[in-house]
């Protein structure tokens, strides 16, 4: 299967963690330190203009308290675009 910055399951990821983001009161650029980039990196990640890899999402995932193998087991299946069997 192709990865798309564009599918509606890395769109919900993004949205999950840009909430979780939120609701723990971090800016972008307190992500970022954490993450060991910039703020526009985060900015770039949240928009779905650059991926976010493995190793950058379980960081996220802990710095904005969430369990990064639930959030995973939590996403949903795909859609019919770009989906392939």
């Amino acid at each position: 299967m192709a990865s798309s910055l564009y599918s509606n399951q890395y769109r919900w990821l993004r949205g999950q963690l840009v909430r979780a983001r939120k609701a723990k009161g971090l800016t972008q650029a307190v992500v970022g330190r954490s993450l060991g980039v910039g703020q526009s990196q985060i900015s770039k990640m949240e928009r779905g203009e650059a991926f976010i890899d493995v190793l950058t999402f379980v960081a996220w995932c802990r710095c904005v308290g969430l369990e990064p193998a639930a959030l995973l087991a939590s996403l949903p299946a795909p859609s019919g675009e770009g989906a392939s069997s």
